[in-house]
């Protein structure tokens, strides 16, 4: 086996790429001694791996130092685009397979496996967190006004995306309003401060829950704002919001349970109320994750019971709730960039990572976590650049039943049916 990818990799070395080298586990290299992308192999297992395009299988690799990386991160994933020996977002669409993927999903999103999943994943390192996201840790999608200006910070930009969700929403004073998956508190805070309202929010993450606790009380902000470390699913209905956002958590809920999550939000709403749902979605009609092992490489190191939908699957679970589109963008490049963004800040910081990531859990855990949110920061990117996965907002009403009660005749909630409103210049109702 060892001789025959020795000779499979030496005879396509003349037709490496320039700006990728090889170098095997007995120490030839193949390919230009100086390109900017190296890949050093330990294990022929590796090899094998790298030969049959298993990209996941060689990203678990990397983290577990079986593989050694150099290069910047744009240089590499523009090499494993190379690698792939396909459409990472074609998959198996059987009969079969749909119902073993709902089957898995609905085991995998119980109470307590959803808390553990999200806190596997957000409560890794407030510290490590803090690092490479900007100073309201908003983890979600930026929005650059003008994608083409390239001196927007990541910042600016998310304070662009908050901005934008609540001018999307229509966010009064006095409003009764929930965020869903509330994260460290960005978007619950800036509705609070800006736009007046009575706001609430929920999260599984116990130190996201005690950050934004915290925020509040030096904000001053207790009398209307609240954080509550709650599952979606227990939220009581007995007191319906007038706006709901939904910001980078749906990914987390699973395709079994979506029409049922979509159904409890319509529960939660007040009749003519507005919710915006804000997400990841698939590439492709029916894959639940990134082929070639990519999914399966998140699914382990990243975000445990993370499952995609496309976005024509995600409106029909939001009709078959009961709720009305009324406005959908898309924002695949915005999230692309905003994801190199991070990733150059995490690459600028890399020692400070490590230190911060080994307090918890040790030098050998910090190194694994660091690998893993390196090629996961820029394997994203990547993939939003090419398509496979996307980022939409969704925002929905729910009818109220009522034809002439609105301003605008059969609109049947606060919606004005036109986009002029989300760009009108907006009083600021700080405290």
């Amino acid at each position: 086996m060892i001789p025959n990818l020795v000779s499979s990799l030496s005879s396509h070395a003349p037709s490496l790429p320039p700006d990728v080298s090889v170098q095997l586990p007995q120490g030839q290299l193949l390919g230009a001694p100086n390109a900017p992308v190296k890949l050093t192999f330990s294990s022929w297992s590796s090899i094998a791996r790298l030969k049959a395009g298993q990209i996941g299988a060689l990203a678990e690799d990397y983290v577990e130092g079986k593989l050694q990386l150099e290069g910047a991160m744009r240089d590499v994933m523009r090499a494993v685009t190379r690698l792939l020996p396909g459409n990472p977002v074609e998959s198996d669409t059987g009969w079969w397979s749909g119902l073993l993927r709902r089957a898995r999903s609905m085991a995998a999103h119980t109470h307590a496996k959803d808390a553990a999943q999200i806190q596997f994943h957000y409560d890794v390192s407030d510290a490590f967190y803090e690092l490479w996201l900007d100073p309201r840790r908003v983890y979600s999608c930026a929005y650059y006004r003008d994608l083409t200006d390239t001196s927007i910070t990541v910042a600016q930009a998310q304070e662009a995306k908050l901005d934008h969700i609540c001018r999307k929403l229509m966010l009064k004073p006095g409003e009764r309003y929930l965020d869903v998956g509330s994260g460290w508190g960005a978007l619950l805070l800036w509705a609070a401060e800006h736009y007046g309202v009575d706001a609430t929010g929920i999260t599984l993450s116990k130190n996201q829950y005690a950050y934004v606790q915290k925020l509040i009380e030096q904000k001053g902000l207790g009398h209307r704002v609240r954080v509550e470390l709650r599952d979606y699913r227990d939220l009581p209905e007995d007191k319906p919001f007038d706006k709901i956002s939904s910001v980078g958590m749906f990914e987390h809920v699973g395709h079994a349970n979506m029409t049922a999550y979509f159904t409890k939000i319509m529960h939660l709403l007040a009749p003519g109320g507005l919710v915006m749902n804000h997400g990841i979605t698939a590439g492709g009609l029916e894959n639940r994750q990134l082929g070639a092992g990519m999914g399966d490489f998140i699914e382990k190191y990243i975000f445990p019971g993370g499952e995609l939908l496309h976005v024509s699957a995600v409106l029909e679970h939001m009709s078959r709730a009961g709720l009305e589109l009324v406005d959908a963008e898309n924002l695949r490049p915005h999230y692309a960039r905003t994801l190199w963004d991070w990733s150059n800040a995490l690459e600028a910081r890399l020692d400070e990572a490590r230190k911060v990531l080994a307090i918890d859990g040790g030098n050998e855990r910090a190194e694994k976590t660091l690998r893993a949110y390196r090629l996961y920061l820029a394997g994203s990117a990547m993939s939003f650049e090419q398509g496979w996965i996307s980022l939409n907002q969704l925002l929905a009403a729910k009818p109220s039943g009522d034809v002439s009660s609105t301003t605008v005749k059969g609109a049947q909630s606060v919606y004005p049916f036109n986009r002029d409103y989300m760009y009108t210049p907006v009083q600021a109702h700080c405290v």
